[in-house]
């Protein structure tokens, strides 16, 4: 087993250029999640310095799940990217069908749907990228994987919804670094429109980024995201967050951002002091 953790620990060590005494086990943070009873896990990038904490690394790095509507994320930067929408200001009308929530059935800018984080919006943009140019930055990405049988045509406008789309929290981490830093394979205006819409609280102290996601695994298990970054005094500090529940009326909502805060707060987050 420590063999293993220690393989495990290199492998996040060649993808961030970390060294081995940089990789901290943070068993402290599972009061949080006990808490909700909930599983999950914990992953926090000091890009500063370079170093991890994490909790449950196993999960981390080798549980795969839906990323459910953090792919928003990816969508919407090959969205702007292929020019299938200008901007965030950019509207797509409503169709008129109903998606059992009132606030989504509207016709919205891509920021109104990113940050109501509405399904019906994003689909609709995944098929006017088609599915050629979809799997065509999916793969330049290296985002994911999907079984050898999955054929895009005739799943594009759920793949990341109905656990046809896996990531490992580990991969999360990595696009949003790249994506801060505009590292990844889109022009730096795409990646700056994307990343614009991701900040929620910004004060004196702080300026905390992230977006959710929220889906149900092949189980019938409740499966929740919430992953960003924090900046404190111009420094980003990368967090990546996942929950999982078999409870059908688990308070997702609330138990992402609570368990995040708690956390960011026992790291010595939101007083501007970092």
């Amino acid at each position: 087993m420590k063999n293993w953790i220690l393989a495990t620990s290199l492998m996040i060590i060649s993808l961030f250029g970390c060294t081995p005494n940089n990789v901290t086990k943070d068993d402290t943070l599972k009061k949080y999640f006990d808490e909700w009873k909930a599983d999950g896990t914990f992953a926090f990038f000091n890009n500063g310095q370079g170093d991890f904490h994490i909790y449950n690394l196993p999960r981390y790095t080798d549980g795969k799940y839906l990323p459910a509507s953090t792919f928003k994320i990816v969508n919407s930067l090959i969205g702007v990217e292929k020019g299938v929408i200008k901007d965030s200001t950019s509207i797509i009308n409503w169709n008129g069908a109903g998606s059992g929530r009132a606030e989504c059935d509207a016709n919205l800018s891509m920021n109104q749907a990113f940050r109501l984080s509405c399904p019906n919006w994003y689909q609709e943009l995944a098929r006017r990228i088609g599915a050629t140019d979809m799997k065509k930055y999916l793969d330049t990405l290296g985002y994911g994987s999907f079984s050898p049988d999955f054929n895009m045509e005739e799943k594009l406008d759920i793949f990341w919804l109905d656990n046809s789309l896996k990531v490992t929290a580990d991969e999360q981490l990595g696009l949003l670094k790249k994506l801060y830093f505009e590292q990844l394979p889109f022009l730096k205006r795409t990646q700056r429109i994307v990343r614009e819409m991701m900040l929620w609280e910004d004060d004196a102290n702080y300026k905390l980024s992230y977006k959710t996601g929220w889906g149900v695994t092949e189980e019938g298990n409740q499966l929740g995201w919430i992953e960003g970054w924090i900046e404190e005094n111009n420094h980003p500090y990368f967090f990546v967050l996942q929950i999982e529940s078999p409870d059908a009326n688990f308070d997702m909502r609330s138990a992402r951002l609570d368990i995040l805060k708690k956390i960011l707060k026992q790291y010595g987050f939101f007083e501007g002091k970092k």
